[in-house]
């Protein structure tokens, strides 16, 4: 039996009620949905608690999954990413709505501050350090110096003693892994789909 197949089956079983089916969905694809809502929260205990939402949406629901729209998988991320942003949301306003402390500390709320959008910001830079992650060390070197630190070539030639040319074509080439590897991400869509 394919896990698709299985996925199946057992929501087929939570919608009945069956706890040992929820819990083989529970060690299948807690460790993930634990890694993507920490990754939208950036919190440990805000993860949890996103993961512990998400499988009692489950429970409470699984009657809702229609294996037709697609796989289990991605109906979990989609209900964990919503979870998650409305947790967001909901600190974001508790944050404006009761102000605590010093009032001279107090900064008023960017008003302008989109959640989905930073939601998305945060996806993104999330998929880059990926990228970057796969880079030699050499290359990993050359990009950070220049686009993080802020240094030229000429500069990072001097620092690491290598040939400037070198410097241009471990950029050139760096840029172009990155490039492939970050259009490949785009053209895949959400790596848990």
């Amino acid at each position: 039996m394919n896990d698709i197949t299985d996925d199946r089956e057992l929501m087929r079983r939570i919608a009945e009620k069956d706890t040992e089916a929820l819990e083989h969905v529970y060690d299948r694809y807690e460790r993930a949905v634990y890694s993507f809502a920490y990754r939208i929260v950036h919190d440990t205990m805000a993860a949890e608690e996103v993961v512990q939402e998400l499988f009692l949406r489950v429970w409470n629901n699984a009657e809702r999954y229609d294996r037709s729209q697609g796989k289990l998988s991605t109906w979990m991320f989609t209900i964990t990413r919503n979870i998650a942003v409305d947790m967001l949301r909901r600190k974001a306003s508790r944050a404006t709505a009761d102000p605590s402390g010093d009032e001279a500390l107090q900064v008023l709320p960017d008003t302008k501050t989109d959640v989905q959008e930073q939601v998305s910001l945060n996806w993104e830079r999330q998929r880059i350090r990926e990228a970057m992650m796969e880079l030699r060390e050499e290359q990993q070197q050359v990009i950070e110096s220049i686009y993080f630190q802020g240094l030229t070539q000429h500069e990072v030639s001097e620092k690491f003693s290598i040939p400037l040319g070198t410097v241009k074509s471990r950029v050139r080439l760096a840029i172009r892994q990155l490039h492939n590897k970050l259009a490949e991400a785009v053209k895949g869509g959400n790596a848990y789909e």
